[in-house]
């Protein structure tokens, strides 16, 4: 019988660990860093106050509790109203969507040059830093108040979002196809079309879904400013402490953005 000698794991090299135990410990000491300036220790206050907290979780659970209240909440304005911020989040989706194919192609290393790809990625850089309601704030000076606002601002953030998600699924791709494709004598637009898009074409319809969902739910923030949807009803129940009507409001947002994740569940599924 022969000995047969196991061989030592892998060691990582010094450089490696001085790197992660560099990482690791700065993170730590930031998080220490930022008890104070987060007011962590504002956490006790949490359950020191419970009849403010209890009054108003009896007052936002009450209509679950009382028929009557229940029903006479105006649920048709609630459900058209959400109805409205579902198909702005559609709308402000499927414009980002357009906006995104070229961006994330151009911002992709793999396929182009870096004199355009790192402009570009930096451009993306640039549309997600800046935040919602100051883009919506900015169409509302343009166009008004109103859902296309809503629409217009959506598309402007979740634009730059799928944008580098795109990328970089462009840089993860297998390079085989796009040779093959190449090895005919295609063309930079045609390696594009036969040899990227059809790889990465079910993880771009996966972003997108995920974005639309989480569209659903600023959008409906963006109506706190007058961007249309369900956002403005929700804000001023909140200021009229008409909490039973938040409640019944919020029943409404939850429902939708369930029902969304579930359709976009199916549809994944049949995609990846």
């Amino acid at each position: 019988m022969t000995d047969v000698t196991i061989p030592a794991p892998p060691k990582r090299p010094a450089s490696a660990l001085a790197f992660d135990v560099l990482l690791w410990g700065g993170l730590l000491a930031v998080l220490v860093i930022s008890f104070r300036p987060a007011e962590i220790d504002k956490f006790p206050q949490l359950f020191a106050d419970t009849e403010r907290t209890g009054g108003f979780a009896r007052q936002f659970f009450a209509p679950f509790g009382d028929a009557k209240l229940f029903l006479s909440m105006d649920w048709s304005l609630f459900i058209s109203k959400m109805w409205q911020t579902i198909q702005m989040a559609l709308w402000g989706t499927a414009l980002a969507v357009i906006i995104a194919i070229p961006l994330g192609l151009l911002g992709a290393r793999n396929i182009t040059p870096w004199w355009i790809q790192q402009p570009v990625r930096r451009l993306l850089d640039l549309i997600r830093s800046i935040p919602d309601l100051v883009v919506a704030l900015i169409f509302i000076t343009a166009v008004g108040l109103g859902p296309f606002a809503g629409v217009m601002s959506i598309m402007f953030n979740t634009g730059g979002v799928l944008a580098k998600l795109f990328a970089e699924a462009v840089e993860s791709i297998d390079k085989g196809p796009v040779e093959g494709v190449r090895a005919t004598g295609a063309g930079k637009l045609q390696e594009v079309a036969w040899g990227v898009i059809p790889q990465v074409a079910p993880l771009w319809t996966s972003y997108a879904l995920y974005r639309f969902e989480s569209s659903s739910r600023a959008a409906t923030v963006l109506g706190i400013i007058g961007a249309g949807g369900i956002g403005q009803i929700l804000f001023d129940s909140i200021n009229a402490f008409q909490f039973d009507q938040t409640g019944c409001i919020v029943l409404v947002i939850v429902v939708a953005v369930s029902m969304i994740d579930l359709l976009s569940q199916v549809i994944r599924t049949r995609l990846l």
